[in-house]
């Protein structure tokens, strides 16, 4: 981020402006005698862990070697003496120190918190936990070191000169019981302050402990009374074969809860089976008795972990984007600030607006200069003068934000004339992106202060795209899906992915096992025939109401709740309950798919946008046709997040934002962002083609699910008519218009209106009859129906065969 001020009060300028020629003093700052260079700390780093294990083998080697070492302390002068220690006279000297001397074998810690602020020196991490650290290892240096001294009053090594003393000391005051208990009172103190250890930890680990025995107890001795059994018990069918009952069951690669079945088995008698399958029920349904079978399945076998199938699966690495741009940040151009400060400033001048002061803030693409008005300064002058200013920049485009919201300060963007590329790896790379802890996070790209901005698709829930051709709509749904490959496991999110355009998401095909879904007899994932995204967003609504009856079920309210609960296996999957995924619908060009299926596709879009945030199921819609026809008020009022890149008019930025501005951005990615209610400038980040190609191919390489993540079935209904007209109810005409229509080779109901002169409902009725005689396809929108039969000769042989 980069703020830069510009002066004071406009009364000033001039007399400021005429003194730039003027020596101005030059203050330079005063170092920091005490700071250390980073080629320093690597240096000190390196020398601190090198000598914490020196310290630690003269330690360690020092109970070895005391005796013998315990002479030469006096002689250390003495070349030609060799002590035993590891670190010869050096060690023995300084472990007699330390050890004997001091702590004792508490001592050791003193050699790892000298490693460990090596570590963070050498490395440059934050010392601001480091401390706490040090406080915390003396801690214990001292109470280990009383502690021996207390226990092993015979052995002064164990405790050292420090804790015999202190034991000494204390018990001349308080005597042996007292030093017992404040001993107590430190360890208390330890395990409550650092390791969160509380009296109802301590209780349930004792009784988690004691079941287990007894549980082992019980096993130790097979009985053939039924109440030996712990958790699972067996019962015969219909055929006579034993079965195994499981309170809970799972995949079969899972194993049951007993070690050995055949040990544990028992046959219940057929009298006793019913009241016995009833006692189980009874049990699996009572919420208290599920959560400890919950609870004992947990510690067990761990948490279900959705990812398991595809265990080895890697995350794309940042190796596989490029650095486009220049590398380390935003270049400041000095000389094109002042230009363009002093350009703003004439002209308000001119305009008889003062300004009391301006500053800048520099973006990859955009610097935003804040001014303040001089009191008693209509802001909505200053808002008429958005083309003179324009046009004394010679900006591509400006935009006035008057005021910034939260701030007593008007805006104005000037494009930059030299803007930075910003690339998608830089977003992916920061720390901003990869410490996200959301759902669905997406890195769109950097504000205008060069800060990188990250959403979560999930809060959002669904994303409204629009844009001219051109503009970078399909790089910023390369953006948003590169994000969320970067960050999710193919078990946690799919992706249905619409494409008319049959180009612009092809890539994606390479990742179909991997994260993609579609439609059960769907040859390809990527969809590009309007009928099968019809088929499509209905199934999708099918999978809706499907999980919405699963959430009622597990009396959740939200798909991480849901999600939560199955993980800690709390849902039974024989009761229909799963992993559920996240699912986002992406449609590169929602206006041909209005202008083709019209409220065939708006239907369930406006009814998935309104309903299916709460399960998971996420739309991203981009167009580049704004208009109110495309966009309607029922889809605008359901999807509240909405990107707006470069338009033709602001009747379109009105359309997308409800606001202007979109309209005078400068292309090539530049965007506006809106959640309801502040609008934000952002320079979409760039993936290229090539990137997103090694994406994939690096994804798709790997091991995959036998078959992409299947959608319910959905049976389509034809939008004109299912009714089998039969032959006696033909129309008069019917032979004619079947002539015309092949002959034309167009089904279409206009055709026969001006042919036969017919009336449109009579035209209309025609249509449907020769549908259902296979003359004509199903009806496809705004498009002609399909010509079945080619030629006169072939219509004449189907009219012979119905006795026409």
């Amino acid at each position: 981020m980069g703020i830069i001020p510009f002066g004071g009060a406009n009364k000033k300028y001039m007399a400021k402006k005429a003194s730039k020629s003027k020596p101005k003093a030059t203050s330079t700052k005063k170092k920091n005698p005490f700071k250390i260079s980073k080629k320093n700390k690597i240096i000190l780093g390196s020398l601190l862990v090198l000598f914490s294990i020196a310290l630690f083998f003269s330690f360690v080697s020092f109970y070895f070697t005391w005796e013998h070492d315990q002479s030469l302390l006096t002689e250390f002068k003495n070349r030609n003496e060799e002590a035993k220690n590891l670190l010869n006279k050096f060690g023995a000297s300084i472990s007699h120190f330390f050890v004997y001397k001091g702590f004792g074998i508490a001592t050791l810690i003193i050699p790892f918190l000298l490693c460990l602020t090596g570590i963070y020196m050498f490395l440059g991490l934050d010392k601001k936990g480091l401390a706490k650290k040090w406080i915390w290892g003396l801690l214990f240096l001292v109470w280990f070191s009383i502690a021996f001294g207390f226990f092993a009053v015979e052995s002064p090594l164990l405790g050292g000169l420090v804790g015999y003393e202190m034991n000494d000391f204390l018990q001349d005051y308080t005597g042996k019981i007292g030093v017992l208990l404040l001993l107590v009172f430190g360890l208390i103190f330890i395990l409550v302050r650092l390791f969160d250890v509380t009296p109802e930890g301590v209780a349930e680990f004792f009784k988690s402990k004691r079941n287990e025995l007894s549980a082992d107890f019980k096993r130790s001795k097979p009985s053939d009374n039924p109440e030996n059994i712990d958790d699972e018990i067996t019962v015969s069918n219909e055929d006579g074969a034993q079965v195994l009952v499981d309170t809970y069951t799972h995949k079969e690669e899972i194993p049951h809860l007993a070690k050995d079945e055949d040990e544990f088995k028992v046959t219940v008698p057929k009298e006793e089976e019913e009241e016995l399958a009833m006692e189980v029920e009874q049990i699996v349904e009572e919420p208290e008795e599920i959560d400890i079978l919950a609870s004992k399945l947990v510690d067990d076998f761990g948490e279900f972990d959705p990812t398991l199938e595809l265990g080895n699966y890697k995350f794309p690495t940042i190796d596989l984007l490029d650095a486009h741009g220049v590398s380390g940040g935003i270049t400041i151009n000095q000389e094109e600030l002042e230009e363009n400060k002093d350009k703003i400033v004439e002209t308000l001048k001119n305009y008889k607006i003062g300004i009391a002061q301006i500053k800048a803030t520099i973006g990859p693409t955009v610097t935003l200069y804040e001014i303040v008005p001089d009191a008693g300064i209509r802001i909505s002058k200053i808002k008429n003068l958005e083309d003179d200013i324009a046009l004394s920049l010679a900006a591509l485009g400006i935009r006035i934000i008057a005021p910034i919201p939260g701030k007593g300060t008007i805006g104005i963007e000037v494009p930059n004339k030299n803007a930075t590329v910003v690339s998608m790896r830089s977003v992916i790379a920061s720390s901003k992106f990869q410490k996200a802890e959301m759902e669905l996070p997406i890195a769109f790209g950097k504000t205008i202060s060069n800060e990188t901005f990250v959403v979560d698709l999930a809060k959002m829930p669904h994303l409204l795209m629009a844009g001219a051709t051109g503009q970078g709509k399909s790089v910023g749904l390369n953006a948003v899906l590169t994000s969320l490959l970067y960050k999710k496991h193919p078990a946690e999110v799919k992706f249905i992915l619409v494409d008319p355009k049959k180009v612009e998401l092809t890539l994606y095909n390479k990742i179909e096992r991997h994260f993609l879904a579609k439609l059960p007899d769907s040859e390809e994932a990527i969809i590009t025939d309007n009928t099968k995204v019809i088929n499509t967003l209905n199934s999708l609504c099918i999978e809706m109401d499907n999980r919405y009856e699963l959430l009622k079920l597990a009396m959740v309210r939200n798909l991480k709740e849901y999600n939560t609960k199955f993980k800690a296996r709390k849902l039974n999957p024989n009761d229909g309950h799963k992993y559920l995924p996240y699912i986002v619908l992406v449609i590169d060009e929602f206006a041909d798919l209005i202008m083709t299926a019209g409220k065939e596709v708006e239907t369930p879009i406006a009814r998935l946008a309104q309903l299916a945030r709460a399960i998971g199921i996420h739309l991203i819609v981009a167009t580049q046709r704004p208009s109110v026809n495309v966009i309607t008020g029922i889809i605008k009022a359901n999807f509240p997040a909405r990107i707006a890149f470069r338009v033709t008019s602001k009747i379109d930025s009105r359309t997308i934002l409800d606001a202007q501005g979109a309209d005078q951005l400068i292309g090539r990615g530049d965007m506006l962002y809106t959640q309801g209610n502040d609008v934000t400038r952002i320079q979409c980040a760039f993936v290229d083609t090539p990137e997103v190609a090694k994406i994939t191919e690096y994804i798709g390489s790997q091991r995959a699910y036998p078959e992409a993540h299947e959608l319910p079935e959905y049976v389509g209904e034809d939008s004109g008519t299912s009714v089998d007209y039969d032959i006696e109810d033909r129309d008069k005409m019917f032979r004619e218009a079947a002539e015309v229509i092949v002959i034309a080779q167009q089904g279409s109901a206009s055709l026969i209106q001006r042919k036969l002169k017919l009336g449109y409902n009579r035209a209309g009725r025609i249509i449907d009859q020769l549908e259902a005689a296979g003359i004509v396809g199903a009806f496809e929108g705004s498009k002609a129906r399909q010509v079945l039969i080619p030629d006169m000769a072939s219509l004449q042989q189907l009219l012979d065969n119905e006795g026409l």
